[in-house]
Formats: C-alpha cells, sequence, structure tokens
C-alpha cells in the first residue's frame, strides 16, 4: 500500500472512530440528550460499534491501525518502520477532525450544558458544580470528557499502569489474530474480534482511567477541546495529557515484546 492510501486510510478511519466514540459520550453526558443518562455500557457499547465501523472502513486503504500504539506494535513486530510516521500524522489528523465533527454534531447540546449554572456554576448552584468546581481546579473542563480521557482517582503511577495494562490486551489481542491477509494492521476479518475485544477493556478495565489506550484517540481531541469556541469550558488538563499518550505506547512495545517471545 502506497503512503496516500496509508495516510487517507488512517485519516479517514480514525476520524469515524472519534465522530462515533467521542458522540456516544456526548450523547450520554450532555444536556438535552435523548440518550442523556444512558450510562457506562452504553458508552462502551458505543465505542466498540465505533472500532467496527473505522476498521471496516478504512482496511482496504491501510490496514486499519487507527492507534499509533497498534501501529508501534506491528512496527516492532514486523522490524519495518518506514511508514510509522504517516500512520501516526493520519491518525492524530483523523482524531481532530472526528472530535470537531462531534462538536458540530452536538453543537446545540453543548452550548445547553455549558451555559446551565448548576453545570459551570453560578447563583444557585447545587452540588453538581461543587464536582465541575473541583473537576476544574484539576485542570479538566466540564465536557472535556466528550474529548479526552481522564482519571477517576489522580495516582500517576496507578493511572499510567492501567492504560498500560488495557492496550496490552488491545494489541496482543491484534498481533495474534493476523486479522488481514497481509497480516499488516486491523483488517476486516478481525474487525468484529477487535471490537468486542475493545468493548471488554472498556467493561473490564476503564473504570480507574476511561481507557484512552490510544494516544490518538486522547491527544488529537484533547487538542481539539483546547482550540474550540466553547463557552466556559474549562481546561484541557494538561498536567493529566502524557498518560494516555504514553501509557498506550508502552503497552503497545510489551504486546509486541511478548508476542515475539512467546508467539514467534
Amino acid at each position: 500500500m502506497s503512503s496516500s492510501d496509508i495516510f487517507i486510510g488512517e485519516t479517514i478511519g480514525t476520524a469515524i472512530l472519534i465522530l462515533l466514540g467521542g458522540g456516544v459520550v456526548a450523547a450520554v453526558v450532555l444536556k438535552a440528550s435523548k440518550a442523556r443518562n444512558a450510562g457506562w455500557l452504553a458508552i462502551t457499547f458505543g465505542w466498540g460499534f465505533a472500532v467496527l465501523t473505522a476498521v471496516y472502513t478504512s482496511a482496504p486503504l491501510s490496514g486499519a491501525h487507527l492507534n499509533p500504539a497498534v501501529t508501534l506494535g506491528i512496527a516492532i513486530k514486523d522490524g519495518e518502520w518506514g511508514d510509522v510516521p504517516t500512520y501516526w500524522a493520519g491518525q492524530l489528523l483523523g482524531a481532530m477532525i472526528g472530535a470537531t465533527l462531534v462538536w458540530l454534531a452536538y453543537y446545540g447540546q453543548f452550548q445547553a450544558h455549558l451555559t446551565d449554572k448548576e453545570i459551570v456554576g453560578g447563583p444557585g448552584a447545587q452540588a453538581t458544580t461543587a464536582k465541575a468546581v473541583e473537576a476544574q481546579e484539576k485542570g479538566a473542563g466540564p465536557v472535556l470528557g466528550v474529548f479526552s480521557t481522564g482519571p477517576e482517582i489522580r495516582h500517576a503511577v496507578q493511572n499510567l499502569a492501567t492504560e498500560i495494562i488495557g492496550t496490552f490486551v488491545l494489541v496482543i489481542a491484534v498481533l495474534t489474530q493476523g486479522l488481514n491477509d497481509e497480516g499488516n494492521g486491523l483488517g476486516t476479518l478481525g474487525a468484529l474480534i477487535t471490537a468486542l475485544v475493545v468493548v471488554g477493556i472498556g467493561l473490564s478495565l476503564g473504570g480507574p482511567t476511561g481507557y484512552a489506550i490510544n494516544p490518538a484517540r486522547d491527544l488529537g481531541p484533547r487538542i481539539v477541546h483546547a482550540l474550540l469556541p466553547l463557552p466556559n469550558k474549562g481546561g484541557s488538563d494538561w498536567s493529566y495529557a502524557w498518560v494516555p499518550v504514553a501509557g498506550p505506547l508502552i503497552g503497545g512495545a510489551i504486546a509486541a515484546g511478548v508476542y515475539k517471545l512467546a508467539f514467534v
């Protein structure tokens, strides 16, 4: 596959991944959404379906890595590094496009949510405001969770370990499937399996950090959150942003090492 195919495929696929994944979070948490308070199951299955759709769409062009940690794991496994920058560039751009599309699709809900005094603070604010204020003191704005992840308990070592473990499960599953004819990415044959793996990770390991398990998925939308003209959006929590980047990359590298030791 050519560099242009890789870049286009990863951009389109990752944009779809974030549009549907970030979209289900927006649907569950934002005011005036018909799916508000649908809960964690809706979010985890929504992300799984997002992976399924993105993989089927982008696999013919790029092999559907959609995740720098997956790209890193495959590069370590195969010893081929030439296309890694192209994959990563497409993934980051796609994640930013997808996050922007979530904002456009839920524009009215964002405005309603971020002008509600119960959420962002103001006269008559109740317990919800106290929680929002506490989050903003830690650098996380009231809608940041639609764009990127954050921990329930801030403990750098635990948060990093959680992301490493979750990404290890994802990447070792990808590597051992040999998911397309060339064995180079998620591919269409393993799309459903990979989607179910992501759902399983979310249900089992998503509670502590929100399971980024993908540096582009977290960093690209976090950049978009920082740039978008959202009223009262609060901070983008850059002090935490390194964890969902470093953790997945470490997890992907460990998975590739285990694969080479155990399966080759």
